[in-house]
């Protein structure tokens, strides 16, 4: 949740600085720290989250081996979910490091 708060709180002064013409180079500099900020803490937490996941199929598993078919496909849909979190986030940094709806105001 700090990490959280920390990525909102870097956003918002990245959204300040944006605001004078003057300051086009920290805009850019703050959209990159927090974009990149954001990536490593969407992996990180996807990470952490797919070995809580299969931490809990295999404890699973091995209490019950005739469950096993049933545990498999639905670790592997939500593993499938875990993961696509993580792609959202790095499409969404890409987008603003590449392609930022705001950059056009600086670069006039």
């Amino acid at each position: 949740m700090r990490r959280v708060l920390l990525v909102s709180v870097v956003g918002l002064v990245a959204s300040c600085l944006a605001q004078t013409a003057d300051n086009a180079g920290a805009f850019f500099i703050w959209t990159d720290s927090v974009s990149i900020m954001a990536l490593a803490i969407a992996v990180v937490a996807c990470a952490l989250a797919q070995g809580n996941a299969i931490n809990k199929a295999v404890e699973g598993i091995a209490r019950q081996p005739e469950a096993a078919g049933k545990i498999q496909p639905l670790l592997l849909v939500g593993l499938g979910f875990i993961e696509s979190l993580a792609i959202y986030v790095l499409v969404v940094a890409l987008i603003l490091i590449f392609a930022n709806p705001a950059a056009s105001h600086f670069l006039r």
